[in-house]
């Protein structure tokens, strides 16, 4: 007896030395497959550098959500559980704008002012069809400042299941991005080029005013090249980024000369070129027609030399975006979205930072890119459908070609390059070649740096509706929005790589889902199953465990 009491001691000495210990020692393990709880070193260091409360308002709740989005809740959940295990500053809440029949429509307005818009969705559960509308959307507060965290992950063509797999891919990276919109100070400076005329700034106004939610940003204009191209060139050094949007004024001897050296000493570029004039608001006009000439920025050599060539012919693809035009005459005319192959919608195959799970990005008006050999590598981010065809230029462009059917077997040259990422060490495009000008401390091959070239100006370009720049990729008529936005953003958070988020954008989640039609269906089987067979399997257990009962005490 003493014996078993003294093991007994032992025992609950142990357990209270146990948990006394682990008290002081707490850790958590991720034993899921994808390690989709395991949070990436750059939003680790984000949350570390959370000094004060961080609260966030998540509206992703309600009664009536599709089963999909109760996981899309839940993912949210455990995430924002993992984010208050790294810093306890971070303070979450779930809220039900639509609880309240009494404020309902008010909070609906109010949310909707703010920019956040509700979300109807199709609820289709035990064999029944509904509706219901979310708030898909959350706001963190930080130091008296507040951000916008979207929860959704559009995608064209997405079906409500692969919609909530992209948002709980994407979570981690919404969050993340978001939290260092408040905690990290803007310290990188963007130059957007002017002098050539590029686009004017309600144009690019749209993107302008998101990324500078991130970076600093300035005009910069080359026309002092020429009275100081020293001065101009030390200046331009100061800017991590350049962006030229859509010049269409050539670019003289000096001017590429100092943008040589820009990159040669780790500038990094994004370009956004048409290397063909055609503007699609010149056909809206009596005769609906126009021709597209070649348009020379005097850049073929400069590209050239890094490994790329801008072709001057249009892409044209059966896979593309719809043109909205008035068909009939006076009262009787009504606007339909017709099939227009020079508007092509672009993605991409590959899992790069990226592009990886981006929506289609349109483009007007498109060239096509070749690469060439050299010492610099090259990633393909952007490419038109299979279904593609190659036109040169001069060419008449007519909007009579709505009502013509094409024949898909002249859309024969495959997928066609319209983005492509160069990285690496740069030779200089003047390397050999008598310069224009002096500069101090010309360099022959650069810093390992990058630039990302797009065969497209109008990548950049929002809409203008009564002098206000609308969201950029959005299609008034269609409503539908392109992944244009969030790939030039991605594009520049990948150039200038100030804290890594960009990576976590290729974590790969996999989310399973239940077959809702396989529930209805096998519904009542199931049930069955669920409340018979245990009560069948404890009857057994009873039975036989009586049997040798009797069959012990008997004996």
């Amino acid at each position: 007896m003493n014996k078993h009491l003294k093991q007994l001691g032992i025992l609950f000495i142990a357990l209270f030395a146990i948990n006394y210990l682990s008290s002081f020692i707490f850790n958590r393990f991720d034993l899921t497959k994808d390690k989709r709880y395991t949070l990436s070193e750059a939003t680790t260091s984000i949350l570390k550098s959370i000094e004060s409360p961080l609260v966030v308002d998540i509206f992703l709740k309600g009664d009536d959500f599709p089963s999909e989005f109760r996981r899309l809740q839940r993912e949210t959940k455990q995430l924002l559980e993992e984010f208050t295990s790294k810093n306890n500053n971070i303070v979450f809440n779930f809220i039900n704008p639509l609880e309240d029949d009494a404020t309902r429509d008010r909070n609906i307005q109010q949310l909707s002012v703010r920019g956040l818009t509700p979300m109807q969705l199709s609820v289709q559960e035990n064999g029944k069809a509904s509706q219901a509308i979310i708030f898909p959307w959350a706001l963190a507060s930080y130091n008296n400042q507040t951000v916008i965290i979207p929860l959704i992950k559009n995608k064209i063509g997405a079906t409500q299941q692969e919609l909530v797999t992209n948002s709980v891919q994407h979570l981690e990276y919404a969050f993340a991005d978001g939290f260092s919109k408040l905690s990290t100070p803007k310290t990188k400076k963007i130059a957007v080029l002017r002098g050539n005329q590029e686009l004017d700034d309600i144009y690019i106004a749209d993107f302008i005013k998101k990324i500078g939610e991130y970076y600093l940003i300035a005009p910069f204009t080359l026309d002092s090249v020429s009275s100081n191209p020293q001065k101009t060139l030390k200046a331009i050094e100061s800017f991590d980024l350049i962006i030229a949007a859509k010049p269409t004024e050539p670019f003289t001897e000096e001017e590429k000369l100092v943008l040589d050296q820009y990159t040669m000493n780790g500038g990094k570029s994004l370009w956004l070129i048409d290397a063909v004039a055609m503007e699609k608001d010149s056909l809206y006009n009596a005769s609906g027609r126009n021709f597209a000439v070649t348009r020379d920025l005097n850049l073929t050599d400069f590209f050239f030399n890094y490994g790329v060539r801008i072709n001057p012919v249009m892409v044209s693809t059966l896979y593309s975006a719809p043109i909205t035009l008035a068909i009939g005459e006076g009262s009787n005319s009504q606007f339909q979205h017709l099939q227009w192959p020079y508007s092509p919608l672009a993605g991409s195959n590959n899992n790069h930072p990226v592009v990886n799970n981006l929506n289609l990005v349109k483009f007007d008006f498109a060239n096509q890119i070749d690469t060439l050999k050299n010492n610099i590598k090259k990633t393909v981010l952007l490419e038109s459908a299979p279904l593609s065809k190659l036109e040169g230029t001069p060419r008449e462009v007519n909007l009579n070609l709505v009502t013509k059917k094409q024949d898909p077997k002249l859309f024969n040259k495959g997928n066609q390059t319209l983005a492509v990422l160069l990285e690496g060490q740069f030779n200089s495009a003047f390397n050999n070649r008598i310069k224009p000008l002096e500069l101090n401390n010309l360099k022959n091959k650069s810093h390992e740096t990058k630039m990302i070239i797009v065969a497209d100006g109008d990548i950049i370009k929002n809409d203008v509706v009564r002098n206000e720049p609308q969201e950029l990729g959005f299609d008034k008529w269609t409503g539908q929005t392109y992944g244009n936005k969030e790939f030039l953003l991605n594009a520049v958070n990948y150039l200038l790589d100030d804290n890594g988020l960009i990576n976590i954008r290729s974590k790969d989640i996999a989310v399973a889902f239940l077959n809702q039609q396989k529930i209805t269906k096998e519904k009542a089987k199931w049930q069955l199953v669920n409340i018979l067979l245990p009560i069948v399997l404890l009857g057994l257990f009873g039975m036989v465990f009586n049997y040798f009962r009797k069959k012990h005490y008997t004996a």
